[in-house]
Formats: structure tokens, C-alpha cells, sequence
């Protein structure tokens, strides 16, 4: 397993550099300059310290080159449109909320996705199963920022229970009520998923030969749904949990910008509208290696849940 891992982290950071080359080069593409505007009205030579300060002034691969130097050495560069300000020190501020929300939307996401899948395969054709399965067509029709919308307005307009928009760095009820409508905007497309793929999963287990055999062995209720069913079943549920993460972190760049949540996904439209391109940078070097890295977690759990992966990763 080991040996395995060290091969994913190697092949991660081939993917993360070329990820990084391709969006240093499509970035300096984009039409525009974002010093332009702030150093209209400058003299010449204050211009020219502005453009040598950020490395602009020189040929595209040398400002590539000097990048990955710093890239290295953990250096993000500073934001061309904040002046003085480190990307770091901007990411750390983004970092919090977004990764409250994402976390809660993915958790409470998963976990009652695959509760109402098995719900509704063991109550097959009964109305608990009509329930989960209009709840599932809901969740794939209605994007997250149309029932984003609908919260605020429901939960918040109409009956006033929770703030409309907006965010606190104080922890507990405060921040709950600030995270709960976009936790259920973010979650409710991975609940529609996991509840039409864990009903599929747990209609094919129930009809196993194993399962049969566990049942004449006096096995049943708990034991069997835990040991037997919900085992086997979820294997498809941990596959498909990395598109979901990568769903999440792209879902919230929309969802914290309709409630006013300063996070990453908020930072990040707004470095593309600035075009602050070291920004742009950094934030895509966060995100894709959190994404890249969430696949590694999901393999190590699908080997620690499946003995035969676990197998034939160490084959490999």
C-alpha cells in the first residue's frame, strides 16, 4: 500500500505541474492588463517599477520560470490588485468558511444520500420509495442557486429564521445559522446522487446468493443491512465521492457569492473579474491539489473498506 501511495503522490504532482502551466499560460492569454488601469494616471517610471516589481517586464517564459522558483519555495506572489497584500495571507483569510461549508455540505450530503438510498431499496415500490426518488429527480433538476434563492427566501423573508446573507468568524450557533442554507443548497445535488445510486447498489446486494446464505444462516435486521448489505453496497457510493468533493468546491464559488460568504470560492470569482492573474494562480493551485489529493483518500478508503483493492494496489 505503501509503494502505491508514493506512485499516486508522484503521478499528483506531475498532473498539479501541468495544471499550473497550462493556467500560467492561458491566464497571460486573456485580453488585458490588470496594472493598466491602476497605473493610468502614474509617471513613466513609477509605471516601470510597478511592472518590474511583479515580473511583468520580462519575456513570458522568465516570468514562468521565476513563478515556479517561488512556487517552490512556497512564495504564492502578491495580488495585483490588492498591492502588498500575499496571496498566503489572502487564501488563509478565504480559507475558514469555505472549508466549514463544503465539509457540512459534503457530510450531511453523503451520509443522508445513503440513508435514503437504503430507505428506499428496502421499501421498494412503497411510498417511502416514491418519497426518496422525487427527492432525487428534485435534486438533479434544480440547480444549487435556484434553491439557494428559494431559501433565502422561504427561511429568511417570509419566516425570518436565519440571516439572508452574510458571515461571522464567531464559532458556534452564530455561525451555524450562517452556514445552513448554503449547506442545504450545496448538499442537496450529492443527497439526489447517493440516494439513486445507493438504492441501485443495495437492490443488486439484496439479491446476491451471499445474502441468501447469511439470511438461512439466521442472520437478519441489523446485523445483516451492517455486515452484509451496506458493506458491499457502498462500494459505488466511494467511487463516485471524488467528482462530488471537486462538485462541492465548484458549486461554492456560486452559492458564496448569493449569501455573501467571504470565502474561497468568492475570492476566486473576484480575481477573475480583476484579472489579478498571481491570484488566479494560487488559488488554482489550492483547489487542484485538494481535488488531487481527495482522490488519493478515496482510494485509500475504497482499499480499506474492499480487502481486495487493498490487494491489488499492492500488486501494482
Amino acid at each position: 500500500m505503501l509503494r502505491y501511495i508514493l506512485k499516486r503522490l508522484f503521478s499528483m504532482l506531475i498532473t498539479l505541474l501541468i495544471v499550473i502551466t497550462l493556467v500560467f499560460f492561458l491566464v497571460r492569454m486573456v485580453p488585458g492588463d490588470p496594472l493598466a488601469s491602476m497605473a493610468r494616471n502614474l509617471p513613466d517610471q513609477v509605471k516601470a517599477n510597478f511592472y518590474a516589481k511583479y515580473g511583468l517586464d520580462k519575456p513570458l517564459f522568465t516570468q514562468y520560470l521565476l513563478y515556479m522558483k517561488g512556487l517552490l519555495h512556497g512564495d504564492f506572489g502578491e495580488s495585483l490588485v490588492y498591492i502588498g497584500r500575499p496571496i498566503k495571507t489572502v487564501i488563509s483569510d478565504a480559507i475558514p468558511p469555505s472549508l466549514r461549508i463544503n465539509v457540512q455540505a459534503l457530510i450531511f450530503g453523503v451520509t443522508t444520500g445513503i440513508t435514503l438510498g437504503t430507505i428506499a431499496a428496502y421499501k421498494r415500490n412503497k411510498w417511502p420509495d416514491h418519497v426518496v426518488m422525487f427527492i432525487a429527480i428534485l435534486g438533479v433538476s434544480i440547480p444549487s442557486f435556484v434553491l439557494a434563492t428559494g431559501l433565502q427566501y422561504f427561511l429568511s423573508v417570509k419566516f425570518r429564521l436565519l440571516p439572508t446573507v452574510g458571515w461571522t468568524s464567531e464559532f458556534g450557533m452564530k455561525q451555524l445559522k450562517f452556514s445552513i442554507m448554503p449547506t442545504i443548497a450545496l448538499s442537496f445535488g450529492i443527497i439526489a446522487t447517493y440516494a439513486r445510486y445507493m438504492r441501485a447498489s443495495v437492490l443488486d446486494v439484496l439479491q446476491q446468493d451471499y445474502i441468501l446464505t447469511a439470511k438461512a444462516k439466521g442472520v437478519t435486521g441489523f446485523q445483516l443491512a451492517t455486515k452484509h448489505v451496506l458493506r458491499n453496497a457502498i462500494l459505488p457510493a466511494i467511487t463516485i465521492l471524488g467528482p462530488q468533493i471537486a462538485g462541492v468546491i465548484i458549486g461554492s464559488f456560486v452559492i458564496e457569492s448569493i449569501f455573501g460568504i467571504p470565502g474561497f470560492g468568492q475570492v476566486y470569482v473576484s480575481a477573475i473579474t480583476n484579472r489579478d492573474f498571481t491570484q488566479i494562480l494560487g488559488q488554482t493551485v489550492i483547489i487542484n491539489a485538494l481535488y488531487i489529493f481527495s482522490l488519493l483518500v478515496v482510494d485509500i478508503v475504497y482499499g480499506m473498506v474492499d480487502p481486495r483493492i487493498k490487494v491489488f494496489t499492492n500488486k501494482r
